[in-house]
């Protein structure tokens, strides 16, 4: 069995879309990091970071117990290399997802990320922040166009590359960008949005919790950790 740990953002979305598409069998353990969840001693023993989301696995292939992984692109890479699913199987097909794979995880996702909290949930509205990270989005997307100029998916077929990437590119219109000026972004976007699994992944992600703002105790939370959280 395997328990997955998460809320409903675009890195606990990803983990859902693999389980989903794999159909593997999971248990959901919500972690509700706008109560501070991710800060239980019984969490940050998973995830040292304390940051959702974090798997375990009580199966391991080699037998020898549970094994825990956090950080949602070592997550992708070690259920995919379990199931040999959304992986190829030839060296060069699986470099070029995982290249794609370190693409999100230190691109897309942190400039988008910062995009969001500058544009939505800064106390202080700064213009130079918000253009900052608008533009870079705006590049990232050009990237990624680019990248599906003459292809299907970001490398290959269909795989964890993906998983990764679509989730932050769901909530676009908080991020300042329109994807009718990347039309084979556009493309890939709706694609991914229309399979059965992304249907299934999303509904059970949004019952977690309603879409509403955040309040100011759950901001609090969220943005002003520092090393005394972790105890």
């Amino acid at each position: 069995m395997l328990d997955a740990y998460l809320w409903n953002t675009p890195n606990g979305y990803k983990v859902l879309l693999f389980l989903e598409e794999a159909r593997l069998p999971y248990r959901l353990v919500p972690i509700n990091i706008g109560k501070g969840d991710q800060f239980s001693p019984e969490f940050l023993r998973i995830s040292p970071n304390n940051k959702i989301p974090a798997l375990v696995d009580t199966e391991p292939a080699e037998g020898n117990g549970p094994i825990s992984v956090f950080e949602s692109g070592a997550i992708l890479l070690y259920l995919a290399e379990k199931n040999q699913q959304l992986i190829p199987r030839d060296l060069a097909g699986r470099f070029d997802v995982i290249q794609w794979l370190f693409w999100q995880m230190a691109n897309l996702g942190p400039m988008a990320g910062q995009n969001g909290h500058f544009s939505t949930y800064a106390p202080e509205k700064i213009p130079y922040a918000i253009q900052r990270y608008v533009n870079e989005t705006n590049r990232l997307y050009g990237v990624m166009n680019k990248r599906l100029r003459d292809r299907e998916y970001l490398a290959g077929d269909y795989s964890i590359a993906d998983v990764a990437c679509y989730p932050w590119i769901v909530p676009y219109r908080s991020h300042g960008q329109d994807l009718a000026e990347f039309p084979h972004l556009k493309r890939w976007f709706e694609a991914i949005e229309h399979r059965d699994a992304t249907v299934r992944a999303y509904a059970k992600g949004q019952a977690l919790s309603p879409q509403t703002p955040l309040s100011e105790d759950a901001k609090r939370v969220l943005f002003g950790q520092t090393a005394k959280h972790l105890g």
